[in-house]
């Protein structure tokens, strides 16, 4: 199926890592041009060398940004309009997630840190390409939320509250751009293990972490996610087909968001 984003360009915060990574894979087999974005300008590298040594599909250019600096978030984004001409597609991926500690004992620095980056990052970068695709009159943005921004997450203060931000940062943007032919989603995934989405809560208990084996346990497919998951939802809502699809959260979850008895 052609999605019809052939040419179009993408920017992936945290496309250095392994979600941010796949997103830009999967999005350049459908010929989308891809900006992994990410203050790891070294995996940022690995991403795009990969996609612009496959034939067929769109190119790559890595950029080295730090989302808390506003200056180089502008430049940055300048530099991609230099090699592409514009930013349809904005996948705000990246986040911090290695903070866990009750709220009585949560580290101030680090709540501080986690606002800065993954919420205050994530609108310094949509400011500076929101309008502009406002004024294009066509554009995409994802949001990436998790299980933990729907639900809380017992000792992830700093993580559940930004992540929650982010449904209410995707749903204003779904407004302001109904108009102009933007969409903007929010997708909410299970954790995402990928080498590991494929054990039963018994491999993952006895080779991983047993909390993974609990969340698996928890979940109706007795599974965890893949990257691929993730990246095959992002590419259906930057597509043709998903112009109607706006202000949506959509959980990739294997249903672990569903009353179990």
């Amino acid at each position: 199926m052609d999605l019809g984003i052939t040419d179009r360009t993408a920017v992936v915060t945290g496309g250095g890592g392994r979600i941010g990574g796949e997103d830009c894979r999967k999005l350049a087999e459908e010929g989308v041009n891809v900006v992994p974005l990410d203050v790891d300008v070294d995996g940022a590298t690995e991403v795009a060398e990969e996609i612009n040594e496959t034939a067929g599909g769109g190119d790559a250019m890595a950029v080295e940004c730090d989302l808390t600096d506003r200056t180089d978030v502008s430049e940055s984004i300048d530099d991609v309009r230099d090699e592409f001409g514009g930013v349809d597609i904005l996948v705000n991926n990246a986040a911090m997630v290695d903070a866990r500690a009750r709220i009585a004992d949560f580290d101030d620095d680090v709540w501080d840190r986690d606002v800065e980056i993954n919420l205050t990052g994530t609108y310094n970068i949509s400011k500076e390409v929101f309008p502009n695709m406002c004024e294009r009159g066509w554009g995409r943005v994802i949001n990436m939320s998790s299980m933990a921004g729907w639900y809380g997450g017992f000792g992830q203060f700093s993580y559940s509250a930004t992540k929650a931000a982010m449904i209410g940062v995707g749903k204003t943007m779904a407004l302001e751009g109904a108009q102009s032919g933007v969409t903007s989603n929010v997708i909410a995934p299970n954790i995402v293990v990928g080498e590991w989405s494929d054990m039963s809560p018994d491999e993952l208990r006895e080779n991983v972490d047993p909390y993974f084996a609990r969340i698996a346990e928890a979940t109706p497919m007795r599974a965890l996610g893949d990257e691929a998951d993730v990246a095959d939802m992002i590419t259906y809502l930057s597509s043709e087909q998903a112009s109607y699809v706006t202000g949506q959260v959509i959980g990739v979850t294997g249903g672990v968001d569903l009353f179990s008895f």
